[in-house]
């Protein structure tokens, strides 16, 4: 029961020619590393595999295998002689999918279920009924008592599946639980059989009883791992309807194609990546991003594969196959994310390979050495050995940390957080810092509107309006913010348009010459924007400078109104003809809702942040100090953000930088977690960073590192507690403290329940929504 590994590859002993072939199998059995080492044994045996890769976790093997030397049937083969069958991948999938029968109701389950009820049986004749326990045979010379009978018919019963599996262990060389498993239980009841005196039935029964119920154990907690998976494949629905020439048919999701038309009905799942094109509806994208508000979907937006169409009709053009959508993506890199192993698991598997032949051969000198040179009881001795077998696959060890991994990965998967790997969970569990960078990830990355002061007795309507009217034709994104920000479109006449380039725009708005820009162009008109009142020359004449002033009420935009405002980060368009300011409107990048709650609850959680940006210092200062960060570096080239980050680390141990996964990919590829933002529907940003936040949402990163931060625990309490009993064990078994059914209990059935159930617990933590109550962030 040496428990699942995340992968195992190697190669055949062929070179391969230009004739490569790839099968993709499914093998539901192979569910832990020994079953994965008799299959690698038996593959490496056949000329002409190139490479291969095995999955216990997901029970998939791929392999490649060059067809001038060899078959798919020689193959095929090679998984039977390793004692697996094996199923085509997409038969297998869709049979998973359908088939929801427990371990518990397998037959080996009933097989335990059986042996368990006659191994009770046999002790209760044994020791509570000895009066009645009368012998029934003699087989040469040797009487067989009622329990003698019970405990043979319990070793049967549930042993011959441990002794199949041993077997095939054995015949691929692969020393592992089974192989050992079947040594004690043949050795005790073969001993006790062939001499008379001796009678070890008990512990051969507990043995075969046990083990499987160890077994089935393990076997459950893979199994939840693969619904957990499960789950992800159903989220897609197997047809679709399409839309063709004003007509509708239904066709396989497999079949559709970039460009068709497919109809999504309310209720509906959307059955791959897609734009809407016609009709409005709320779709619930918590399957794929986690948000758990529905988001509003309109002509023009972009929908994903496997979330629900709640209320509206959507008419939806694919643009993206089944095999290359967003779910796939997920599906496919939550599955090889146990390829890549953390530090702990690599350190169990080095740990592994010593300790096994090391606990063997102190079993055999167990059994040995005491009656041998010590003439001391050889039985007792031998039982010795046997439970020192027993305990000589560190199985809860093992299966400590993948499984943890699985559980973890999956778990984030559900909730918006696609994390590609066991060692980025890990590292991310283990972040001192996390930098941000600031144009779409602590802000919007959009330009709006924040401040509009009117002037000399306008309103703020007719400083919007005549603003939209000069902007309306220009293609700035200040333009853009700036005529999305007022109520209606401008309708009076607009002529001469005129870009200025880098001081503004102008345009005849009903005849009348206006201006839109910076306040460096007003200067260039003649306006004074540091006085306050109308002046006169000495000789009496009024000068050529225009001032800004209603009656005695003014402002001093040069030193008090403008500085404030870009203080904070925003940019200052003044508005007015050639006589006239109408009034001032500031536009920023605004800062997203959540950013500061979101920093915040990082501080709470000890962890240092700081913001990278390209901006200007006057900007970045003020973005900082609204969303909190410790702090921040201002005018950063993207070379620079990489020198950055290098500096946080030489200062801290770990650094996660979270990014949008393009623009700042040198940055995330530099720090020890890089992490995407809005990866859902990107396969650039899902492919970059080590962790992507599938929705364009900050909120997630506190769940992430929670997630994380309890993996990590977890790891570590399953490995050093499972390391704690099995040293226990291995001291007590020689001094005749601790009995096979002990070592059974406490070695195997024991830990591998609590190592299981210690790991399923990440299935259990959530994103806490209700912390960021605040739409802006104020409170957390």
């Amino acid at each position: 029961m040496i428990a699942d590994s995340p992968a195992a590859s190697g190669h055949g002993r062929g070179h391969g020619g230009n004739n490569r072939q790839q099968l993709s199998l499914s093998v539901p059995e192979m569910d832990c590393a020994s079953c994965a080492g008799k299959i690698s044994n038996a593959l490496d045996d056949v000329t002409g595999v190139v490479e291969y890769d095995l999955h216990p976790t997901t029970g998939k093997a791929e392999v490649v295998y060059d067809a001038e030397q060899t078959t798919s049937d020689a193959v095929l083969a090679a998984f039977d002689r390793a004692g697996y069958e094996v199923t085509n991948l997409a038969e297998a999938t869709q049979s998973a999918n359908d088939d929801t029968t427990s371990v518990w109701h397998s037959t080996r389950a009933k097989q335990t279920a059986v042996s368990g009820v006659l191994l009770a049986a046999a002790l209760l004749f044994e020791f509570l009924l000895a009066g009645v326990n009368v012998t029934v045979a003699t087989v040469l010379t040797r009487p067989f008592v009622v329990s003698d009978v019970l405990f043979l018919a319990a070793i049967v019963v549930g042993g011959q599946v441990i002794v199949r599996n041993g077997y095939y262990s054995a015949r691929n060389l692969n020393l592992d639980i089974d192989f050992l498993m079947s040594v004690a239980i043949l050795a005790a009841t073969g001993v006790t059989l062939a001499i008379p005196s001796v009678d070890l039935f008990v512990e051969a029964g507990s043995l075969a009883v046990l083990f499987n119920v160890a077994e089935l154990l393990e076997r459950r907690s893979i199994e939840r791992a693969r619904t957990s998976l499960a789950e992800l494949f159903s989220l897609a629905p197997e047809t679709a309807t399409v839309k063709h020439d004003g007509h509708t048919h239904e066709r396989s999701v497999d079949d559709l194609e970039i460009g068709d038309l497919v109809v999504v009905e309310p209720g509906e799942k959307i059955p791959t990546d897609g734009t809407v094109v016609e009709g409005e509806s709320a779709v619930n994208q918590a399957p794929i991003t986690g948000e758990s508000v529905p988001v509003d979907k309109a002509p023009g937006d972009e929908v994903y594969a496997g979330t629900l169409n709640e209320a509206g009709y959507l008419e939806v053009e694919v643009t993206a196959t089944a095999a290359d959508n967003t779910l796939s993506r997920i599906i496919d890199l939550v599955e090889s994310a146990q390829e890549k192993q953390t530090k702990r698991e690599q350190f169990v598997e080095r740990f592994a390979g010593y300790y096994t032949p090391v606990v063997v051969t102190a079993a055999i000198l167990t059994a040995a050495v005491p009656p041998l040179l010590f003439a001391a009881p050889w039985v007792e001795w031998f039982v010795r050995g046997i439970a020192l077998l027993v305990i000589a696959c560190p199985c809860a060890f093992v299966i400590s940390t993948p499984v943890t991994v699985v559980s973890g990965v999956t778990s984030a998967a559900k909730n918006g957080v696609l994390i590609k790997g066991g060692s980025h969970l890990e590292a991310m569990g283990e972040v001192e810092t996390v930098a941000f960078d600031k144009t779409g990830t602590l802000t919007t990355g959009k330009l709006s509107v924040t401040d509009v002061i009117p002037l000399n007795g306008n309103s703020e309507s007719d400083v919007l309006e005549c603003a939209q009217g000069v902007e309306s034709r220009s293609e700035h994104p200040i333009a853009s913010a700036i005529t999305a920000h007022a109520d209606a479109e401008y309708t009076a006449d607009i002529d001469e348009f005129e870009s200025l380039t880098g001081k503004g725009v102008r345009a005849d708005l009903g005849g009348e010459t206006h201006y839109a820009g910076k306040p460096a162009l007003f200067e260039d008109l003649g306006f004074d924007l540091a006085h306050v009142h109308f002046t006169t020359s000495a000789g009496g004449l009024p000068t050529e400078t225009k001032t800004l002033c209603e009656r005695d009420d003014c402002l001093d935009l040069v030193s008090d109104t403008i500085p404030r405002l870009q203080a904070q980060g925003k940019t200052v368009i003044l508005v007015g003809t050639e006589d006239d300011i109408e009034g001032l409107i500031a536009v920023a990048d605004t800062v997203r809702p959540e950013a500061k709650a979101v920093v915040s609850a990082l501080k709470e959680r000890g962890v240092h942040t700081v913001m990278l940006t390209g901006d200007n210092e006057g900007t970045a200062r003020a973005v900082a100090e609204q969303v909190g960060v410790d702090d921040y570096r201002a005018s950063l080239l993207p070379e620079e953000k990489v020198d950055a980050v290098e500096g946080l680390l030489a200062e801290y141990d770990s650094v996660a930088m979270v990014g949008d996964g393009i623009n700042d990919a040198p940055a995330l590829a530099t720090a020890t977690v890089g992490i995407a933002m809005g990866a859902a529907g990107s396969a650039t940003a899902i492919e970059t960073a080590d962790i992507a936040l599938m929705a364009d949402d900050l909120s997630r990163l506190p769940y992430l590192y929670d997630l994380a931060h309890e993996a990590n625990g977890v790891i570590r309490q399953n490995i050093w507690g499972s390391l704690a009993v099995k040293a226990i064990l291995a001291v007590g078994i020689p001094l005749g403290f601790v009995s096979v059914v002990v070592a059974v209990l406490a070695g195997d059935v024991g830990m591998t329940t609590v190592v299981t159930g210690n790991a399923m617990r990440l299935s259990r933590i959530e994103p806490d929504d209700d912390v960021f109550v605040d739409a802006f962030g104020d409170s957390v």
